[in-house]
Parts: C-alpha cells; structure tokens; sequence
C-alpha cells in the first residue's frame, strides 16, 4: 500500500495521496487550481498526466516527469480567460497574465475528460465528445478523425453534464483494441487503432426476450442498451470481458461490447455513476448505487454502502463497515472510484463532499484516508 499513490481529480485541482508512516499525506492542488477531470499515471515512473479546464480556462491536458514536483500545459483550446486578457492587456499584465498562445482546437472543445495510456501513446476524451492522440507523452496533440466522421455522430445526445468523452479503455498487450464511453452517445469500439469504430448498444439475445427499457427515458429499448453510459471497465485475462455502470443498470459484456447482459438485480437502485474490476479476479466488481437521476443522487437511505459481486454479477453483497450508515447525502462521481494492484487489493472511492475513503482488504472494510478536499471528480491510483 506504500507504493500506491492516489490522483485525486477535483473542482479545484489535481491532489496526490501518499500512504507514510504516519497516515496519509495530501500534496496539492496542482495544476494551477484548474479543474481536473481525470488524471493517470505510468507505474513506476514519477509520470502523471492531468486533465481538465472550462469554458473560462480553455482545456488541457497537464504532464509531470517527476510524480507532481513539477508541470507543463499543453492547452489543446483557449478559454475566455484567454480572450479576456488579450483584450485588456494592461489590467492582465497588472495581474501578472498573459494569454496563452493560440491552441489547435479552440472553438472545438471546452475541457478534457478523461485520459488513456496505450502502448506509449496518450489519448484524451473531449467535450463536446472527441478524441485526441499524443504520440509525444502529451505535448502536442492530433484529433481521432475516425470518431468524429461517425456515421452516428449527427444524432449524439448530451447527457445532464453535455456530450462527454469520459472513458477509455485499452487491452492490455493489444493497442489496437479500445473501447470509448460517451455520454449520451454509447459505447464505440476499434479494432484497428481508431482508423474505424463500430457502436456497441445492443442487448444481449436473453435480456432483448425480456422487459427491456421498462418506461424509462434513459434505458434504451428492448433492442439497445441506454446510450447514457456511465463508466466502463475492461476485466483482466482474455476474452474483453466488460463491465459498464449506466444511467439505468449495470451491465456485462462478454464479447468486448457486441452484445450487453443486464446484471442490475440484487443492487438497490438502478441508478450509480462509478465502477471497478479487480485486476487479476475478472469476476469480482465495485459499484456504488444512488438512489436515482431524480431522487438526489444520493445513498439509498443515505446510508453509504459499496456493493460487491464476486461472480460477474449474478449476485451482490454490501459493504459498509467505516462508511458513514445514516445521514449520508454525499455523490460519487463516474470517474470517482479505482483500484490498486496490491495483494490484497486496494479500492478507492472520492464524493463531492470532497472525501477519500480507501479499503486495503479488497472493500470489506474502509477508511477516509482524505476530508475537506473541493468536489471530487476522479480518482485513480500509480504505483512506484
């Protein structure tokens, strides 16, 4: 467990948690107090990649050589921020600013959402949705034509927080297999690198005989899976065993997203945002049910409780012991929970009340490891 660092994403930067001798240390915000969405790093290199930004700053994607002593921005747009100084020279120079030079993308993007490393490449996900490549550890940037020139792309939907790009996955040891999540559009799957990409909403045979969308907007038809997808994960080992947390249920994909099983029964509420999959069990899961889109997006009962399943979903336990049990209101973000790669294994999870709680025995116990923080957005973890 001292090995792992945790990146915690937040409203008002980027915080690494540290396990030390005598608990755990916090450092930051970095990156300038910009909103971070999401933030990765490269076990056992000091590398860390932070990404973010607004309409008011512009989005970029953040690099760190050295576990977060120090940074450089590569903005892939400007933000009004830009616009402002440009246009008021004397009070920016007063304030010590300077506009950022002219970025490739401005007019095309407001933030990066999410970030992926594969195979010595660095992708970011935009909103509104786009993905970037960086073949030069982030300094500059080229856009995926492929996605963007989707036959589908005229009829993506925003989601509550717009037309995201939130997750990107990878298969380990095969770079050319990547899976996307887009809110409200769907998953998208390549094959071939991102030169193509074929959209993966479709039920399996055994969910499509059954009740289907069940009347809500967001669950899809009998056909298709909601295009509100939530976050995604890849299992461990062969096969592209998937996992997605939706608007409307959880689901598992055993033939890398062609087809989807619902495996929401069990769970209190349809209704979550983050997922997490052991890393070497591709059978065990982590979600973190709300009580639902309308409801307050809270603990059923605010009472906080992780749900665990050790069988790919085909039944669910709860776990609570050092969570907060009554008068817990607090929201857990789609990007907001991760794994570690310990023995046993650690999990993660941030709220927007700005906490961090850690289990080190795979979620049957927790503790909050950070509090006070401003609204957590993500967490993920870095070894070495």
């Amino acid at each position: 467990m001292s090995a792992v660092r945790v990146l915690v994403g937040t409203t008002k930067g980027l915080f690494v948690l540290a396990d030390g001798e005598d608990g755990w240390t916090v450092s930051g915000p970095h990156c300038d107090g910009w909103p971070i969405n999401h933030a990765v790093g490269r076990d056992g290199s000091g590398e860390i990649w932070a990404a973010g930004g607004s309409e008011w700053q512009g989005a970029g994607v953040w690099h760190s050589p050295d576990g977060g002593d120090s940074w450089r921005l590569a903005k892939l747009s400007n933000g009004q921020a830009d616009d402002w100084m440009a246009g008021n020279p004397e009070v920016a120079a007063q304030l010590g600013l300077t506009p950022s030079p002219p970025a490739p993308f401005t007019g095309q993007i407001d933030s990066i959402w999410s970030l992926g490393l594969v195979d010595g490449q660095v992708y970011a996900g935009a909103k509104p949705a786009a993905l970037y490549r960086s073949g030069d550890g982030g300094d500059s940037w080229a856009k995926v034509q492929a996605l963007t020139d989707h036959p589908s792309a005229k009829d993506w939907n925003p989601g509550a927080a717009g037309l995201t790009l939130h997750t990107i996955v990878s298969a380990p040891g095969a770079p050319e297999r990547m899976w996307l999540g887009i809110s409200a559009a769907g998953v998208f799957a390549s094959e071939d690198g991102g030169a193509s990409w074929d959209r993966r909403t479709r039920r399996s045979n055994e969910d499509a005989a059954g009740p289907g969308a069940g009347g809500h907007p967001a669950a899809g038809t009998a056909d298709e899976i909601g295009f509100c997808v939530h976050n995604m994960v890849r299992a461990p080992g062969e096969g592209d065993v998937l996992y997605q947390q939706n608007h409307h249920g959880v689901y598992r994909s055993g033939d890398g997203g062609r087809s989807w099983h619902d495996i929401t029964t069990g769970l209190p509420s349809t209704f979550g945002f983050p997922i997490a999959v052991h890393p070497r069990d591709p059978q065990r899961i982590w979600v973190l049910p709300l009580n639902g889109d309308t409801q307050g997006r809270y603990p059923p009962g605010g009472s906080a409780a992780v749900w665990t399943s050790g069988d790919a979903g085909r039944t669910w336990e709860a776990r609570q012991r050092g969570l907060p049990r009554e008068n817990c209101y607090f929201t857990v973000l789609r990007q907001a929970m991760a794994t570690d790669a310990a023995s046993p294994v650690g999990v993660y999870f941030g709220t927007n009340t700005g906490s961090v709680f850690a289990s080190r025995d795979e979620g049957e116990t927790w503790d909050e490891i950070a509090r006070h923080l401003p609204t957590v957005l993500s967490v993920e973890t870095v070894a070495g």
